[in-house]
């Protein structure tokens, strides 16, 4: 969440922590972390708030934009990494474009956009996120220290074949798209497994989408994600294979194309260690499958991640 809270600690803006929370939660919050640093935790300076959070009230509901953007969004918008003329015209599934709803929104769709200068003011940027998988459960530790965050990137696969009735159409004369479809779902996942990485196909939409109906198209999204590109790479490769033969032998076309892409980032190892030392040395040492504004930031400051 960019634009959760922003606090100055010991010269280091620390990110997502809740706007409307106490300061005493926010100290627990961050726990071993302050009271080893032994520095008081106030409120960053407006400059910084500007800096970093300038965009996230007219664009707190950007994550339903598009795949791949908005979870990340104010970070791209504010480090250069998104250009605000593409960002304006990004359109949400109902066709609405974000300048449009903005200025629903009363607010003014030209006003946002990177500022380096001030980002340069920023020495350090540290973000607290919450775990969300096992790693620290299975660790018995209550915080980690983030080394990486693993390449990551989308693929949107169609699938077209020809509508036909349930009850009447025989097997053998189908075009049913729905069976490569399948065999994606699938091959990720068996692919991810022996590559050691990540694969979901977690949306797709089928037409007509009728229960009595062989559809006629399908379209759906596979989320890869790796420890290094070349592991990404032959998830991908693998299950673009494995879907093209499955199509072929039932005369349905298929199409791949990429909506995302993201390196990997592996976070600023002087300030990890700053980070580390200040937890005393015992928090485990963890990469991330997932995207986040620290990782964002990356290409401008010297960033870092917690997990709780």
């Amino acid at each position: 969440m960019f634009g959760g809270g922003l606090l100055a600690l010991g010269g280091i803006v620390v990110s997502d922590l809740p706007t409307n929370a106490t300061p005493a939660y926010r100290r627990d919050t961050l726990g071993s972390f302050v009271a080893s640093v032994g520095k008081d935790v106030t409120p960053c300076s407006d400059a910084v708030r500007d800096a970093l959070d300038a965009a996230v009230a007219t664009l707190s509901g950007s994550a339903a934009i598009r795949p791949g953007v908005g979870a990340t969004f104010a970070a791209m918008i504010e480090a250069g990494e998104l250009d605000p003329a593409r960002a304006r015209a990004l359109v949400d599934a109902d066709g609405t474009t974000l300048a449009d709803a903005m200025r629903r929104a009363g607010a003014r769709a030209d006003a946002f956009g990177a500022d380096l200068e001030r980002l340069s003011r920023v020495s350090a940027f540290v973000e607290v996120h919450v775990e969300q998988g096992r790693f620290l459960e299975d660790a018995g530790a209550p915080i980690g220290v983030a080394t990486e965050i693993w390449p990551h990137g989308r693929w949107r696969l169609r699938f077209d074949g020809e509508a036909d009735h349930a009850g009447t159409s025989r097997l053998e004369d189908r075009n049913d798209p729905m069976v490569p479809f399948a065999t994606a779902v699938l091959a990720a996942r068996e692919m991810a497994s022996a590559g050691g990485g990540l694969a979901t196909v977690g949306r797709v939409t089928v037409r007509p989408n009728g229960t009595n109906v062989v559809a006629s198209s399908v379209d759906t999204w596979l989320d890869a994600r790796a420890p290094d590109d070349v592991a990404r790479e032959a998830i991908v490769t693998g299950v673009h294979a494995r879907v093209t033969a499955e199509a072929a032998r039932h005369g349905v076309t298929f199409s791949a194309s990429e909506e995302s892409r993201s390196a990997p980032v592996a976070f600023d190892a002087t300030l990890r260690a700053r980070v580390s030392r200040a937890l005393g040395g015992v928090a485990p040492e963890m990469p991330t499958g997932a995207g986040h504004d620290a990782g964002v930031l990356a290409s401008r400051l010297p960033t870092a991640m917690l997990f709780v």
